[in-house]
């Protein structure tokens, strides 16, 4: 007997209200986990109690943020424009709504090697492989069937705590390409900061970069808080400032500023023109549950089954089979390690190959396009 597969909504917009409250159950339990904790130290590793687990593993939290959107398909828009400089914009757009809230305190799962998420919405199909344990290394590849778009991921990260607050670097580059136009947009990933004191609170931050070598421009935008004392007091919103620019002369073509969590502007630099590219509630709320459409076809390795029964027992309150369940899936992977050593194998990717140059590594899908999912987006 097959077993299920469970997924949880996506955290959408509307959800984010409930990230500022935080049950002092939940405080409790996090100055308990960190009390031995020496500064600097890496969490890679950090086991965390069900409790403080989102029932969702790290690959479905990295594919949602490519076929999970409500409103306009953003992806497919980058390659709808006709003008380079429309494109980027675009593609600025996009990556806006790639930008999620967080829940203080809650983590979704680490990733088994050999873990899949392969999930379809619309024209858009994303395949996700944790290709790595250690460094936890995922990749993710998309395509848009429409608007022949490619999406490439890969990356890492790196959580450390540093007394006041835990960092999560996430190492790697994303990169979009829009076939049709011969584009290649290359990008990098903001920062993750989950601050203790004197405000507990998680968001975004750091500063982003998005190139484009065929067309010579670039964006550049910076992911702050609305004050220095913001920083600090909770119920902290997050602002966008930024700029996009040609290449070569710096010269600014507009200017960007706003809240991803809210509206995003753009000032034509030249005219002073004012133009809304972004709407968060139009983009990233009440978005749906993907459902499956084909059981048959769904992979053993697929995230909702690796962890569905965790999950099960995490969204059910059911602390003492989430344990468990959650106990089987991580020993299965230190016996498959085990195995593996034991005969001198190492773990190959079965969607990607992978080349590493020093610590970075650079992921190519072995196929050319993503094919359509057996988990879809209900529409």
């Amino acid at each position: 007997m097959r077993k299920q597969v469970v997924l949880a909504k996506p955290f959408s917009l509307e959800d984010e209200k409930d990230s500022e409250n935080t049950p002092p159950n939940l405080i409790q339990r996090i100055i308990s986990l960190f009390k031995n904790v020496r500064p600097g130290s890496d969490l890679s590793n950090f086991q965390l109690p069900p409790q403080m687990n989102l029932p969702r593993s790290q690959l479905q939290c990295y594919g949602e943020i490519v076929y999970s959107f409500d409103g306009h398909d953003l992806l497919g828009e980058c390659g709808r424009r006709d003008q380079p400089i429309e494109r980027l914009k675009s593609v600025v757009t996009w990556y806006i709504s790639t930008l999620r809230p967080l829940i203080f305190g809650m983590a979704p799962y680490n990733p088994v090697i050999g873990e899949t998420h392969h999930v379809s919405n619309a024209h858009i199909n994303v395949l996700v492989e944790q290709i790595s344990h250690h460094p936890p290394v995922s990749a993710l590849h998309a395509t848009h069937e429409k608007e022949n778009i490619d999406v490439m991921l890969c990356q890492y990260f790196t959580p450390k705590f540093r007394g006041a607050y835990v960092e999560v670097e996430v190492k790697g580059k994303r990169v979009v390409k829009l076939v049709n136009h011969k584009e290649t947009y290359v990008m990098n990933q903001p920062k993750l900061l989950m601050t203790f004191l004197p405000a507990m609170g998680a968001h975004w931050a750091g500063k982003i970069l998005i190139k484009c070598p065929e067309t010579r421009l670039e964006a550049e935008f910076q992911l702050v808080s609305d004050s220095f004392v913001s920083r600090f007091t909770g119920n902290n919103k997050i602002a966008i400032k930024g700029k996009i620019f040609e290449s070569s002369s710096r010269k600014q073509l507009y200017e960007i500023f706003g809240h991803w969590d809210r509206i995003v502007t753009a000032k034509n630099t030249k005219t002073g023109e004012l133009e809304v590219i972004y709407k968060a509630s139009e983009n990233i709320a009440k978005l749906k549950t993907p459902i499956v459409e084909n059981m048959q076809e769904v992979s053993e390795r697929e995230s909702g089954m690796v962890w569905g029964e965790v999950s099960e027992g995490i969204m059910k309150k059911d602390w003492e089979k989430a344990r468990e369940a959650k106990r089987d899936v991580e020993e299965k992977q230190r016996e498959s390690l085990r195995k593996r050593e034991a005969i001198g194998e190492s773990w190959i990717p079965k969607h990607f190959s992978v080349a590493r140059t020093g610590k970075e590594r650079e992921c190519v899908p072995l196929q050319p396009t993503v094919p359509r999912a057996p988990i879809v987006v209900p529409l």
